[in-house]
């Protein structure tokens, strides 16, 4: 294994690392309330920093979004790269990519993710989805919302197409989250193939919102493949397709938000470590004393324990290796120990970490609400339980499969 950066990773690193410094300041953090940061967002992707997330890979998501957790900075980067350009590109069609990737490369789309799928969402045979999301994070800003439904099928909405509404609704972290409602609304299905809905206009690809209907099963031809010569039914095929789509998205959102995670820890750590170095307590530094030293070092041990699992599993996607369950091991990291290091964080400033206003305190509600963002500690342990004891093949790229076939 090695994980150390490309050029062109330490390049977006370094890059996405002086942006946030210096526009996500405190006083910019606390005038955006629970919003996002408008500005900020603008001028992340006129650096092409959303659009380089095609080129850096995955690994190179986790080096941004780590700088981004540093600072807390409130825009919607890792969502919109995950569940819109990851998303799209890898299991989009030819023309969802080309009419779908040019606005969520330069920031015109933002995409949202509604996932795990937890069974509140059905599809009829119409491509037409019904159901709640209590909450999902960024769906405030997000043009677009990539939702799972019950049957773990992957489908493209327009938040603001008919039968679609959001309900703001706040979060422990301000992500800018919101309820989804879903009442008869016009889904297209990710990977299209013989998707029953209609497509959805992209920014610039039909006039006035015009929609067109999608190519039915019968009209697109099919190639043989040993599913057809074992007489297999096409919709076994497309389910298993279905699931292998969910499993990878999710698989990759949870790789990219445990990065997000140990940038808050790291952003949490340091905040302490300045603190304790300068707070003085019987004419020596707080940092003298041993039960601080401990505890920091602790929450040092588990930042890298969080920062070294999610590089590990994104350099095992980019790398056309099995990667699902290091995602859950990574996501498992960032649940348990994340939610230890920035109650040390908060703990190591003292009474200074009970002020709501202080920075440390939004470090503090960052991991909390990544503690269980797509499944606490609990519950990615028994999924990685289960899928160690099945014969399951783990997630890897569609490249590599082929060619083991």
């Amino acid at each position: 294994m090695d994980f150390t950066p490309t050029e062109e990773q330490t390049a977006a690193q370094g890059l996405a690392a002086r942006i946030f410094r210096d526009l996500s300041t405190h006083e910019r953090l606390v005038a955006a309330g629970t919003g996002t940061d408008t500005e900020l967002w603008k001028e992340l992707c006129a650096a092409g920093l959303t659009a380089a997330v095609e080129e850096i890979g995955l690994l190179g998501l986790v080096l941004l979004v780590e700088e981004q957790g540093r600072v807390t900075a409130q825009v919607p980067f890792a969502s919109s790269c995950v569940y819109g350009l990851l998303a799209v590109a890898e299991h989009g069609t030819d023309e969802q990519r080309e009419r779908l990737l040019p606005a969520l490369r330069d920031g015109t789309e933002v995409a949202a993710g509604a996932l795990p799928a937890r069974g509140g969402i059905r599809a009829d045979g119409e491509g037409r989805l019904s159901g709640s999301v209590p909450y999902v994070p960024w769906l405030r800003d997000a043009s677009l919302v990539l939702v799972a439904d019950a049957e773990r099928r992957l489908w493209i909405v327009r938040t603001d197409g008919p039968g679609v509404a959001t309900e703001p609704v706040e979060t422990t972290a301000p992500w800018s989250a919101a309820r989804l409602v879903l009442d008869g609304a016009l889904g297209e299905r990710l990977g299209g193939a013989g998707a029953p809905g209609e497509r959805l206009g992209g920014a610039g690809a039909h006039e006035e919102g015009r929609v067109e209907a999608t190519p039915a099963y019968e009209e697109r031809r099919v190639e043989a493949t040993p599913a057809y010569e074992e007489g297999r039914p096409y919709e076994d095929r497309r389910a298993r397709e279905d699931a292998r789509a969910y499993e990878r998205v999710l698989a990759v959102s949870r790789i990219a938000f445990a990065g997000l995670q140990a940038g808050v820890c790291a952003g949490s750590l340091a905040l302490a470590v300045a603190h304790t170095n300068t707070r003085e307590q019987f004419g020596r530094p707080l940092s003298t004393k041993q039960a601080v030293l401990m505890r920091a070092a602790d929450a040092h041990m588990d930042t890298e324990a969080i920062r070294v699992t999610a590089y590990e599993a994104a350099w095992r996607r980019d790398t056309g290796l099995p990667y699902r369950r290091q995602a859950l091991t990574a996501a498992w990291w960032a649940s348990e120990a994340g939610k230890r290091v920035v109650h040390a964080g908060q703990h190591l400033h003292g009474g200074t970490g009970a002020d709501l206003d202080h920075p440390v305190h939004r470090h503090f509600l960052w991991g909390r609400q990544l503690d269980a963002h797509l499944g606490c500690g609990s519950e990615v342990l028994q999924e990685l339980g289960e899928l160690l004891a099945s014969a399951e093949e783990p997630v890897r790229e569609a490249a590599t499969e082929e060619g083991a076939e």
